[in-house]
C-alpha cells in the first residue's frame, strides 16, 4: 500500500530490455536521493523486458511497474501513474543521463515550477553521445519548429531528462503512446499555461551494446505530426490564408488582361492556377477553425478567447448565411455577363481568353458561395457543441 504521505520525488525510468544499463541508472538515482536528504523512490515502468531487465532492477532497489500497453509513452504514463512522489524527475535506463541532477530539478520544482526541462544543448553533450543526424538535424529542427508554433523558449524538446510536479502533468491528459510523448509534454504545458524553466544536463554515450529503440526517421516523423496537429494555426490557418492571398492577387493582376513575367506570358491558364489556390486555401481555413474547435471540445486544446469573441460576434450562422449568399449573387452576376455574350454570338465560339477572365471568377465566388452556406450550418453546430 503507498504510504498516506507521498515521497518528495519519484524517479521514473522506461524500460525495455535495459539489462546492461538498469541497475547501474537505478543505483546512480538512488545515491542521488540519499546524498540530497530526499524522501524519494526509483520506479521503473517495464515495458515488457525479457532479458531479467525486472529482476535486475529490483535488485538494485527500484519498484518496478509493469506496463502492458506498447511504446515509450506508454510506459512512462504507467510509470507517473504509479509514482507516489509529489515530484517526478523521469530518465531513460541507458546510462545516457546523469541522475546525479535529480536535486537540480527538485531545487527548480520548489522554486515554482511545474515542469523543468533538461537542456542537452545548454549543458554538456560528450564526444559520441548524440549522433550527428539528431545534433545537428532532426532536434535543432524539431526544436525550431516547436519554439515557433507554441511561442516557447525551450531549447531541447526531446531532452529525455525532466522533472515535473505529478498532480500538473496529470492534469493535462496525455493522450500519446509512442516517442511523441515528450513533444506533448512540452507542448501542452505550454498550452496550458505551466510555469516551465530550464536547467543544463549532460549527455553521455549509453552503455549499451546493442542499437537503440529509436527510429530517427520514423520517430522523427511522429513528432512533426504531433507538432503539427496541436497547431491549427500552422498546419491550417497559416497556409490557407497564404494561398487565398496570393491566389486572389494573382487573379486580380491578370483580370485586365494578359501579363508578361520574366520574359513569359501569363494569361487565363494562370488565372485558373490563382482559382485553385483560393478554393484550396478557403478549405484550410475552413478545417483550421473546425480543427480548433474540435481540440477545445475534446480537451486537446486550451479555451481560445479570441475564437470566443468571433463566435460571439462574427462567427454565426446568419452572417455566415449572408456572406454565401453575396458570393452567389457576384458569382452569377458574372458568369451572367459571358452568358450574355455567349447569346450575343448565337450560342456559338466566344474568344476563350476574354470569357475566361470573368468566368473563372465567376464560378470560383459560386463555389465559395456554396461551401460558404454549407460550412456555416457545420459551423453553428459545432458552436453548439462548443457550449
Amino acid at each position: 500500500m503507498p504510504p498516506a504521505v507521498p515521497l518528495a520525488v519519484s524517479v521514473v525510468m522506461p524500460c525495455l530490455n535495459e539489462a546492461e544499463t538498469v541497475a547501474p541508472c537505478v543505483a546512480e538515482a538512488l545515491a542521488a536521493l540519499a546524498a540530497a536528504g530526499l524522501a524519494g523512490e526509483v520506479v521503473v515502468a517495464d515495458n515488457g523486458s525479457t532479458d531479467g531487465s525486472r529482476e535486475l532492477a529490483e535488485a538494485a532497489g527500484a519498484r518496478v511497474v509493469p506496463v502492458a500497453i506498447p511504446g515509450y509513452g506508454a510506459a512512462l504514463a504507467g510509470g507517473i501513474a504509479a509514482a507516489r512522489g509529489r515530484y517526478v524527475v523521469m530518465g531513460d535506463a541507458d546510462l545516457s543521463y546523469d541522475f546525479g541532477a535529480v536535486p537540480d530539478f527538485v531545487k527548480a520544482l520548489d522554486g515554482g515550477a511545474d515542469l523543468v526541462m533538461g537542456s542537452r544543448f545548454r549543458g554538456v553533450i560528450e564526444k559520441d553521445a548524440m549522433p550527428p543526424l539528431h545534433r545537428w538535424l532532426g532536434n535543432p529542427v524539431l526544436t525550431g519548429l516547436g519554439r515557433l508554433f507554441f511561442r516557447t523558449d525551450v531549447s531541447d524538446f526531446h531532452c529525455g531528462l525532466r522533472g515535473f510536479r505529478r498532480d500538473a502533468l496529470l492534469g493535462l491528459d496525455l493522450r500519446t503512446t509512442g516517442m511523441e510523448y515528450a513533444s506533448e509534454i512540452v507542448v501542452k504545458a505550454v498550452l496550458f499555461g505551466l510555469t516551465i524553466r530550464e536547467i543544463p544536463v549532460t549527455l553521455r554515450r549509453d552503455g549499451r551494446s546493442r542499437s537503440p529503440h529509436l527510429r530517427p526517421w520514423r520517430d522523427g516523423w511522429r513528432h512533426l505530426r504531433f507538432l503539427l496537429l496541436y497547431s491549427p494555426r500552422w498546419l491550417f490557418l497559416v497556409p490557407g490564408l497564404a494561398l487565398i492571398l496570393s491566389g486572389g492577387a494573382l487573379i486580380a493582376w491578370l483580370l485586365p488582361g494578359a501579363r508578361a513575367l520574366f520574359g513569359a506570358t501569363l494569361d487565363v491558364h494562370t488565372m485558373l492556377a490563382g482559382a485553385g489556390m483560393v478554393l484550396v486555401g478557403a478549405a484550410a481555413l475552413f478545417a483550421g477553425v473546425c480543427a480548433k474547435i474540435f481540440g477545445i471540445t475534446e480537451g486537446l486544446l486550451p479555451k481560445d478567447p479570441l475564437l470566443d469573441r468571433l463566435f460571439d460576434r462574427w462567427i454565426t450562422l446568419e452572417t455566415g448565411l449572408l456572406a454565401g449568399a453575396a458570393c452567389l449573387l457576384l458569382g452569377c452576376a458574372l458568369v451572367g455577363r459571358v452568358a450574355v455574350l455567349w447569346a450575343g454570338a448565337g450560342y456559338h465560339g466566344l474568344p476563350y481568353t476574354q470569357t475566361m477572365r470573368w468566368m473563372i471568377p465567376g464560378v470560383l465566388l459560386l463555389v465559395l458561395g456554396a461551401e460558404a452556406l454549407f460550412g456555416s450550418f457545420l459551423l453553428s453546430l459545432l458552436g453548439v457543441r462548443r457550449r
